[in-house]
């Protein structure tokens, strides 16, 4: 079930309605949100329920077998420490088979046949399911915690299948954790303070950069050049790949901002997910702007156990890149994201290379030239590593890059409103943030009749402005 349809708009009346009913009653809510939670995944395809309905079985029991283990201190002990392993390798297992099994018997046999010997790869037709890799992470994420101490006891199992399966971060995120999420339910919020006006600001600002920015981006270049980049000059490939990288992000960020807003409407806050990215001076604090709860679980749960930077630098030099590695991996199996996670683990090397060697010898050149060159540097590098996230296949990443070099021709499609619409997305994130607020306190000041009166009208402009039907979001696939 998309955000920006009329499906989902049916579905979230209802769910407001019922939920702000129930809330009161705190056993009976967690019913209607879990089953809210299972026809909303179960839209898609309702086979796949079964697999999210086992992932919260097997974690539930693995958090309590794994809580036993530990001492009475909360511990741990060798059975706790297999325990996680087990739930790792089980949970890891269940996420390869469905997104990567093909992938890897595609690649060896490729492997073998370059080497004469001649093996036929089992075909087999395995649909992934939709939002898998984000419920595994967080199924990770809790049992691991459970592992290292940090729950008192483990969560009863109607708590924890309403954590793993709420509706608004099940698909894309953001990646919420258990010690975020649970907590708020047992609070029973009144809802005559709920962040309404907050809420309606997040929700118009993400369908306006789906529905509107992203599938503009998407059809007026970016799919065209990507789709035949040898029919495009190089000024055009160039603007596409520009334009690629606010379309990932107004699709990405207008996803989490829908599903913040909705979360808040119901009495649930998620974390942030995305802070101004494309200002980042460095590929470091890009990681910190850019889905900033991804990047904060492979920081604790895979590049702190792989030992961070508490080892000589080339030890941490190599955490970096596997990191990014596996971050790529994670994103989908392709050689694309292989590429794209390489880059970004070469690149925050060669970053932390050059700080370490650039600090008391700027010779003179001003902060802001300085800060200026470190910010270009590190959005070309990102929108480069963009190129191979978006391509098919790395040979049709090559192809666009290629087109840099070599393009000639007519530059029809770079239309004044395409270059004003990828500059004015750039400098939007350049907008101090008290001004959103303002605009926030603003909304929220005026009656509830004209905030509703707003965001209509607003909607049928977001209505009017997009295009026939709404594409999946991006990150459905992941």
């Amino acid at each position: 079930m998309l955000f920006p349809t009329i499906d989902f708009a049916v579905f979230f009346v209802v769910v407001f309605t019922g939920s702000w009913i129930l809330r009161p009653h705190r056993r009976a809510w967690r019913w209607f949100i879990l089953a809210a939670s299972c026809v909303f995944y179960g839209w898609w395809d309702w086979n796949f329920l079964y697999l999210l309905l086992a992932s919260i079985g097997i974690n539930w029991l693995f958090g309590v077998v794994i809580h036993r283990a530990l001492t009475p201190d909360g511990e741990r002990t060798p059975l706790s420490i297999w325990l996680v392993r087990a739930a790792v390798v089980v949970n890891l297992g269940i996420l390869g088979y469905f997104k990567y099994f093909s992938f890897f018997v595609s690649a060896v046999a490729d492997r073998l046949d370059s080497l004469g010997i001649s093996v036929s790869a089992p075909v087999l037709r395995i649909v992934l399911p939709v939002g898998i890799s984000f419920f595994t992470f967080q199924a990770l994420s809790y049992v691991i915690d459970i592992g290292r101490g940090h729950w008192r006891r483990p969560l009863p199992l109607l708590d924890f299948a309403v954590y793993l399966s709420f509706f608004a971060h099940l698909v894309a995120g953001p990646i919420v954790r258990a010690s975020e999420f649970v907590p708020q339910l047992d609070h029973i919020p009144d809802p005559r303070y709920v962040r309404a006006s907050e809420a309606f600001m997040l929700i118009f600002r993400g369908m306006f950069k789906k529905v509107v920015i992203s599938s503009f981006l998407a059809t007026q270049i970016v799919d065209p050049v990507f789709r035949l980049p040898g029919a495009y000059d190089r000024w055009e490939v160039l603007w596409a790949i520009y334009a690629y990288a606010i379309q990932i992000y107004a699709d990405f960020s207008g996803y989490t901002d829908i599903a913040i807003g909705v979360a808040l409407l119901l009495g649930i806050r998620f974390p942030l997910n995305f802070d101004a990215p494309y200002t980042a001076t460095s590929l470091q604090d890009f990681w910190r702007r850019w889905h900033m709860t991804l990047s904060r679980w492979l920081r604790d749960y895979l590049y702190i156990p792989l030992g961070g930077n508490r080892g000589s630098k080339l030890f941490t030099y190599r955490n970096l890149f596997l990191v990014m590695l596996l971050g790529g991996l994670w994103h989908g199996a392709n050689w694309t994201f292989v590429i794209w996670g390489s880059i970004h683990g070469g690149y925050l090397i060669g970053e932390r290379v050059v700080k370490e060697r650039w600090v008391g010898h700027e010779r003179g050149v001003p902060p802001r030239v300085v800060k200026v060159l470190q910010w270009f540097l590190t959005f070309n590098v990102v929108c480069l590593a963009w190129v191979f996230f978006r391509a098919p296949s790395v040979s049709d990443a090559f192809a666009v890059l290629w087109r840099l070099v070599v393009g000639t021709g007519s530059d029809a499609n770079v239309t004044l409103l395409l270059i004003l619409v990828v500059l004015a997305s750039l400098a939007s994130q350049f907008v101090p943030e008290r001004f959103p607020k303002r605009a926030e306190r603003w909304f929220g000041g005026l009656a509830p009749i004209l905030q509703i009166a707003a965001l209509a009208l607003g909607l049928v402009m977001i209505d009017a402005l997009g295009p026939e039907g709404v594409a999946p979001f991006i990150y459905f696939q992941f």
